[in-house]
């Protein structure tokens, strides 16, 4: 049940929840210590998606903050299916908003993470779905919007602070000027750019709203190129 008591901050018992989880990776820990994962961890999330739901909503009006698991706030499970690490949880709290007429994950957005010991604030779309790759790749093959991207990108990462990410691919795809300028942009599938670092001090009290918020505004280009130009 989500309590509406408004955001203030994480406490240090949720970097300690994921730090033992780390340790203890099993259901029959994770049972036993379920009562503190609610209080600790996902409660304040579901506070923190609340309000920085209304917040984002001055920048990106359709935004789409839901404060529940396996909508904004991502499930801790993990799923092992295709995967050789079976440890069933994962050892962190993942949160997105996104904006766009797709599934969520299919829109751009914006991601906070949290662990043990550090943060990651993101913006973009984090893995491009194979239906609009094509577009992508137009876009940004296209003089006037390949144009406009490449400034955007420039701007944002003149901070230091903030990487690019989504790289994968080795080749230029087939039917695609290796000469084009935007070609390092043709290797990706997917467009991102992210903060990493330690836990700031902000994050124990509603100062970490303002924290968060700051960062995203700063994504706020990339989020809205894709959003117009691929989604």
């Amino acid at each position: 049940m989500i309590k509406k008591q408004g955001f203030h901050g994480f406490t240090k018992a949720t970097f300690k929840f994921f730090k033992d989880l780390e340790k203890s990776n099993t259901k029959k820990w994770f049972e036993e210590n379920r009562k503190i994962y609610e209080k600790n961890v996902l409660e304040p999330a579901q506070e923190f998606v609340m309000e920085m739901g209304e917040r984002l909503k001055s920048i990106s009006p359709k935004i789409v903050a839901i404060p529940k698991t396996d909508k904004s706030i991502f499930r801790i499970y993990r799923d092992m299916r295709f995967s050789k690490d079976k440890t069933p949880y994962k050892t962190h709290l993942g949160i997105f908003f996104w904006e766009g007429p797709k599934k969520k994950l299919g829109n751009p957005g914006y991601y906070l993470q949290l662990d043990k010991s550090s943060i990651l604030i993101a913006g973009g779309l984090y893995s491009l779905p194979n239906d609009i790759v094509k577009t992508y790749r137009d876009a940004i093959s296209d003089s006037k919007k390949g144009k406009e991207i490449a400034k955007i990108l420039k701007k944002i990462t003149k901070n230091p602070s903030y990487q690019l990410g989504g790289m994968h691919y080795k080749r230029v795809p087939r039917g695609y000027d290796s000469e084009n300028p935007n070609v390092d942009l043709l290797l990706h599938n997917g467009l991102y750019i992210y903060y990493e670092g330690p836990i700031p001090k902000e994050v124990y009290s509603r100062d970490f709203l303002d924290y968060s918020y700051g960062i995203f505004k700063d994504m706020l280009p990339l989020h809205n190129w894709l959003k117009d130009n691929i989604i």
